[in-house]
């Protein structure tokens, strides 16, 4: 599995966003939705899964090639799980740095996992649901035979994914007491108005946009016009 896609915004533009981790890549193919005072216009993403046809080739991209295509209710249950985890990611990630001092500690890779929030036990049984089901089993490479089929049916492609969920929550936790102050690899993108979830898998810990190609320039640009303003 790999991790990184292309993200279409509701205003037609594209860029290209790594969260980090599978789960968090699917959640953000449209259903993450994170703007609850509507100042966080970066955060309203474009929907990838449009049709059954979108989910096949999401999943055979991040997994393995599926065997059988999706059908219409299939890609309404990969709908539900992608909220779930979305939702679970906001709860899971420490609220957006809004102050001077919190950048700067987010740059540092010393903000700790605060301002997070108890997720909903519905959300919980959704990726424990699809996460008991078969998913797609590890192989080497190099071999002269596959053992198995070769290509997965959808259901252990969603299942891969939702492991990966239970995996990521379980190493970051939802609680600020369980945390100790200790800084957390769930982070959020510094622009003001974004605010996207991503797993900062940097050495420092110190990752601050979601992307370079997106927020990181505008905020080098803003930085550079008022040095020169201020010239």
């Amino acid at each position: 599995m790999h991790t990184g896609q292309h993200i279409r915004t509701d205003a037609g533009s594209s860029w290209f966003f790594d969260a980090g981790r599978i789960a968090l890549d699917f959640a953000h193919t449209g259903g993450f939705t994170d703007d609850p005072d509507g100042h966080r216009s970066r955060a309203q993403l474009g929907e990838l899964l449009a049709t059954p046809a979108d989910l096949d080739e999401w999943l055979s991209d991040h997994t393995e090639p599926i065997d059988v295509g999706a059908t219409s209710r299939e890609l309404q249950d990969a709908r539900a799980l992608r909220a779930a985890i979305a939702r679970l990611a906001v709860a899971a990630a420490p609220a957006p740095a809004t102050t001077p001092a919190e950048r700067t500690a987010v740059a540092a890779g010393l903000r700790a996992g605060t301002g997070r929030t108890r997720p909903a036990p519905d959300d919980i049984d959704t990726v424990n649901l699809f996460a008991a089901l078969p998913d797609v089993p590890p192989s080497l490479p190099g071999g002269r035979r596959r053992a198995g089929a070769n290509r997965v049916r959808l259901a252990q492609a969603l299942s891969s994914v939702a492991r990966d969920a239970v995996a990521l929550f379980t190493e970051v936790g939802f609680d600020d007491a369980e945390a100790d102050g200790r800084p957390t690899r769930l982070s959020r993108c510094s622009a003001a108005d974004c605010g996207l979830v991503f797993y900062d898998s940097s050495r420092g810990g110190t990752r601050r946009w979601c992307s370079m190609q997106r927020c990181g320039n505008r905020a080098k640009v803003r930085a550079h016009r008022a040095r020169r303003a201020g010239a």
